[in-house]
């Protein structure tokens, strides 16, 4: 079983900063002056004010959130709006989600293979499902058997790599988590998974090796992951890495 995550892993981290955060900050006042009073939009506009203190204006709110997506802050109901404004710009081709070429090629090899692959990223599981739903490299989706966000806890907290192999139905050693961020691999493996950073040259120009990856298995690339095509007793993926 293959967990991984999605920025800087899978995508750039430039794509989320550069074209998703900005898209969302303007697109943000429209979208709830015309959706604001859908029961959905008012859900989570009524959590994002609870989150803030208590804010009773629209306006106000809507500034708020700006001021979140500046600060690149994890809430759900930050994320969740944002997610319903990209479906409407990944619809119109305002934009498509580039995915590094070797992780697609890995991903479709590792699912011809038999391994089951799921997704945990601090975007919401919609965001998830556009990102790969429209990305330069096809539809992804269907690679896929399972999808967490910041829902399921954070993803710096062992616990919630505890809940993701409950929900999968694995142990924890049975399950490779990939991410770029070593605090999030130190979280996964104190729960007992298997971890690998993917440090790419492109997102981390300075290579984070020796103490800096804090003893995970490290790769540029998911081609310099290579794993059992079919795992053995148990499901846990034959994992062969090294670190480059």
């Amino acid at each position: 079983m293959i967990l991984t995550d999605i920025e800087g892993t899978v995508s750039s981290i430039s794509f989320v900063r550069d074209v998703l955060f900005p898209y969302a900050r303007r697109a943000l006042p429209g979208f709830i002056a015309a959706h604001g009073d859908e029961p959905e939009v008012r859900r989570w506009l009524d959590a994002a004010a609870i989150e803030a203190g208590g804010i009773c204006q629209d306006a106000v709110i809507v500034e708020t959130l700006q001021g979140w997506i500046d600060a690149d802050r994890k809430f759900a109901p930050l994320k969740a709006l944002q997610g319903m404004i990209w479906q409407a710009g990944y619809r119109d081709a305002d934009f498509k989600a580039p995915i590094y070429p070797d992780a697609a090629d890995a991903l479709r090899r590792w699912h011809a293979e038999g391994q089951r692959l799921a997704v945990y990223s601090s975007g919401s599981v919609p965001a998830q499902q556009l990102f790969f739903g429209h990305s330069d490299a096809g539809d992804l989706t269907g690679l896929f058997s399972a999808w967490f966000d910041t829902e399921v806890g954070g993803k710096r907290e062992a616990l919630s790599y505890g809940r993701i192999a409950e929900a999968l139905g694995h142990s924890p050693a049975e399950i490779l988590f990939l991410s770029d961020v070593v605090a999030e691999l130190d979280a996964a493996r104190d729960a007992g998974m298997r971890t690998v950073l993917v440090d790419r040259l492109d997102d981390y120009p300075e290579p984070r090796t020796g103490a800096a990856a804090n003893g995970h298995v490290r790769v540029t690339g998911f081609d310099q992951i290579a794993i059992d095509p079919i795992a053995p007793a148990g499901g846990a993926p034959g994992l062969h890495a090294p670190e480059r």
